[in-house]
């Protein structure tokens, strides 16, 4: 069965919102998802100070749509929006 490798950007509010409180609470809700904790994770700058954090992950390509994690972790306070910005199908 094929996996999908998916790239989600998160966006902060501000320059001063707290990435590490974030990527906590969005790896929780991305492991409720997956069933798995592995990630890689990066933070890439923006504009003016602001930085985004990159999480990227494994799924099982049944789950099917990754828009109802994207919902639940741009409701996370400090986050500004999440969007998948890449999915690519890994078999193996």
């Amino acid at each position: 069965m094929a996996s999908v490798v998916i790239t989600l950007r998160i966006m902060p509010n501000s320059p001063q919102t707290d990435l590490h409180s974030i990527e906590a609470k969005a790896k929780e809700r991305i492991m409720a998802f997956t069933g798995k904790d592995e990630f890689r994770v990066e933070t890439q700058p923006v504009a003016f100070g602001l930085n985004s954090l990159i999480i990227t992950f494994v799924t099982p390509e049944e789950k099917g749509s990754t828009e109802e994690v994207e919902k639940q972790i741009a409701q996370i306070e400090g986050v500004s929006s999440a969007e998948v910005t890449d999915a690519r199908r890994s078999i193996g």
